[in-house]
């Protein structure tokens, strides 16, 4: 193995080189060229080497390879899924990360990561209006971010219940229910799977075009003797619809065995940034745990995402591990807030990104992006052939296209064609869904690049798609 600075320092050039040219062709290069998986295995399946190669030429060797299969999500026309795209300053904390390659895990192992943490969770409490109290970890995500309020969750309706969920297991104690929207978001169905809930037995309330129906939801908690484990959502994925947080606080305040209120924010949270919008997430600083991305709007790189939790001891209680070998050191250790022990340090990169763009930074960003998604949802329902499947009232626009001629069957076929044919064409990225029984099309608008020549290339390609399909 070559292990000389020359040749560490030509990989780094050579990265660099590879990066700041995709970079720079963003605005230009097709957002997808919708890779096979038989075209990306024969790119890059082969047997281990058996000896080493030069590390430059091995950073080159791979780009050539795998082009073909990178999408374009950092750039400015990428509207799948509401995946961000990072910022400068972001990205040169990340690269900076991953050089000094710290382990953001413990105090001892690094008291800058850390205390970097602990400066980023307390500014993004700021940016949000959450309670300073509150505990919270950076996270992979807002899955994993789910998963930390609710093993909280978890860990609260335990002693409810007479029992220690993390210390004695859930396995011949008393069930815990846990009650969401039928618009729950799979991350948080598959956390519930993880921690034992069971993902087929979570109580699913009807949402009234993307909000759950408060009154239904007050009727099925009358029913429920115990402790309950409500899981609501700021900003449901199809659409972007809120559910009323302050209805679901206060049925959480008035539920006679109580109950714990869980936010999955992924997105939605940054509402609370701009004035304008702030009152579509009013009532989470009311919840007892919240779960948000770092990778959507804070536009930072993957994999990132933030949990708050208004009970610190619990959260620690819920992570609780000891061994001679992490002893505590007086500082704050991150892994007794998360399932992690060794971690990236994420926090260099927001930090980096919060210091370079500030409070107003963001209230821009988020409200130059609902802009183009309010631009781009009136371009929907002006022209014909397409139709706006829910009103947008943050940054995702739900629509299909339609005829005249076509039932509902034809045209979920039509639309699901239109997905592929818009794909393939590269000037933008869009991803399919299903709303309400019938194929839609998502566009979501969160990356702070997009422009409103963005946008109209959007409509163009959806337009294009469309007529070529017609014909």
């Amino acid at each position: 193995m070559n292990t000389s600075m020359d040749s560490g320092d030509a990989a780094l050039r050579e990265a660099y080189a590879l990066a700041t040219a995709f970079l720079a062709s963003l605005p230009q290069r097709p957002v997808s060229q919708v890779a096979t998986p038989q075209e990306m295995a024969s790119a890059l399946d082969e047997v281990l080497p058996e000896h080493g190669s030069d590390p430059a030429g091995v950073v080159g060797e791979w780009f050539a390879r795998a082009e073909r299969g990178i999408t374009a999500s950092p750039g400015p026309r990428f509207f799948g899924f509401v995946n961000g795209g990072v910022t400068p300053a972001a990205l040169a904390g990340d690269w900076l990360a991953s050089a000094i390659d710290q382990n953001a895990g413990m105090w001892a192992a690094s008291p800058a990561a850390a205390q970097t943490e602990l400066v980023v969770l307390r500014w993004l409490k700021e940016l949000f209006g959450l309670p300073a109290e509150w505990a919270g970890a950076l996270t992979s995500g807002a899955t994993m971010a789910n998963l930390v309020g609710l093993v909280t969750a978890r860990q609260w309706a335990g002693r409810q219940l007479g029992f220690d969920a993390a210390g004695d297991g859930l396995a011949g104690q008393p069930p815990i229910v846990v009650v969401a929207s039928s618009e729950i978001h799979l991350s948080a169905v598959k956390c519930l799977g993880t921690l034992g809930f069971g993902r087929n037995q979570v109580r699913q309330v009807a949402a009234r075009r993307g909000a759950v129906d408060i009154d239904a939801l007050a009727s099925l908690l009358r029913g429920i003797d115990g402790p309950v484990i409500l899981v609501g959502n700021a900003a449901e994925v199809n659409s972007g619809h809120f559910d009323d947080l302050g209805a679901l606080a206060d049925l959480r305040d008035a539920h006679a065995g109580g109950a714990w209120l869980h936010v999955d924010a992924a997105f939605g949270l940054f509402a609370a940034v701009s004035p304008r919008l702030a009152h579509l997430v009013r009532g989470v600083e009311r919840a007892d745990s919240v779960a948000a991305d770092g990778h959507k709007w804070l536009n930072v790189p993957y994999d990132s995402g933030f949990a708050f939790v208004r009970d610190g001891a619990l959260l620690r209680e819920a992570f609780a591990a000891s061994g001679a070998y992490v002893a505590g050191s007086g500082g704050w250790d991150p892994f007794t807030h998360v399932p992690e022990m060794s971690r990236r340090f994420r926090g260099l990169a927001a930090w980096c990104a919060l210091k370079a763009y500030g409070r107003s930074g963001y209230r821009a960003m988020v409200e130059r992006c609902v802009d183009n998604a309010a631009a781009f949802a009136r371009w929907v329902e002006a022209t014909p052939g397409v139709e706006l499947m829910n009103p947008a009232p943050l940054n995702i626009v739900c629509f299909r296209l339609v005829r005249a001629a076509l039932d509902d069957t034809a045209s979920d076929e039509l639309t699901r064609a239109a997905v592929r044919a818009i794909q393939a064409d590269g000037r933008a990225f869009v991803t399919g869904t299903v709303w309400q029984g019938r194929a839609a099309i998502r566009a979501a608008f969160d990356n702070w690049r997009t422009t409103a020549a963005d946008v109209r290339l959007l409509q163009e390609a959806v337009a294009q798609a469309g007529i070529a399909l017609a014909a």
